[in-house]
């Protein structure tokens, strides 16, 4: 009898062991996926757990779960700006969007939904492997006749419904100007949900460049320009993932590229805070490395559930 019940303990300890670190109602885990560079922008893929130095408000953490090459699943939502703003970089974006998720998402592993937001927040594909399904939700890609851009709103409702119960690695790709237009959510709200669901956010600001503006315009578009510019910034900063900004110099393809390169090379860690606090309390991360030149791209922290 004793034998029977130490060989169920065991069992269930390597049930739990294998599972993916996560926020449970049972044990306090907390996940982080962090991208390490080096001076010259390289990914830094050789690091070791014993490389890092994990903070927690401040306290010190043992980093209890560790991976290197994560092959947790992939699930990605693709949020695409079709304000009026946007209508004539639209065509590019479908076609560099397609190329990005066939060529990043595996076959019966990872998933992508696909939502466009504009006057309001609509859900065109939901989560599939299907090449053919994100194909037509591309294709029905529409800019409407009238002008609104939900941005924060678009991140919040997807963060809740779609993110939030998956499990393993979750990013966002952005795909807007980064101007939020008639939104009745905050983008501090935005990114408290994305924190919460944990999603890291991939902002990629394109916008149409006209080549001639009258003076007084090109002023007005000069401000909006560097006001979209600070919010897909934030964004990326504080849940973590990268900005992107597409220009002459800089394509849309070459931005995916490095995302895709970004998701391929991401260190999971887990670790159970020495203090939980109180839920719903909002914990700030650190997350360093002992390496000098080397810069962590991760989340800035977390809300206790």
């Amino acid at each position: 009898m004793r034998i029977s019940r130490w060989i169920i303990c065991l069992a269930c300890a390597a049930s739990l062991w294998g599972q993916d670190p996560k926020f449970s109602s049972d044990v306090n885990v907390v996940t982080l996926l962090a991208t390490v560079r080096d001076r010259e922008g390289r990914v830094a893929k050789k690091l070791t757990r014993d490389d890092f130095v994990l903070l927690d408000n401040g306290a010190p953490q043992t980093i209890r779960y560790f991976s290197a090459e994560s092959d947790l699943p992939l699930t990605i939502g693709l949020l695409v700006d079709t304000s009026r703003s946007q209508v004539d970089v639209l065509e590019p974006e479908r076609k560099a969007s397609y190329v990005f998720l066939d060529q990043v998402l595996r076959p019966g592993q990872d998933k992508a939904f696909i939502a466009q937001f504009n006057t309001r927040v609509e859900m065109l594909q939901g989560f599939t492997s299907s090449r053919q399904e994100l194909a037509a939700a591309l294709d029905g890609l529409r800019v409407p006749g009238m002008l609104a851009t939900l941005l924060y709103e678009a991140i919040r409702q997807t963060s809740e419904t779609m993110m939030r119960g998956e499990r393993g690695r979750k990013a966002f790709i952005i795909l807007s100007d980064g101007v939020s237009f008639r939104d009745k959510t905050s983008i501090g709200t935005a990114i408290e949900y994305a924190q919460r669901a944990d999603t890291i956010i991939y902002s990629i600001l394109f916008a149409d460049q006209p080549k001639f503006y009258r003076p007084g315009r090109a002023a007005v578009h000069a401000m909006v320009g560097g006001h979209g510019k600070g919010v897909m910034q934030r964004l990326a900063r504080e849940t973590g993932g990268a900005y992107f900004e597409i220009s002459s110099n800089n394509t849309l393809e070459n931005a995916y590229a490095q995302i895709e390169d970004t998701l391929r090379s991401q260190y999971s860690i887990g670790y159970t805070p020495q203090s939980a606090g109180n839920a719903g309390e909002y914990h700030k991360i650190k997350l360093t490395t002992k390496q000098p030149g080397l810069a962590i791209q991760t989340r800035d922290g977390y809300y206790t559930k």
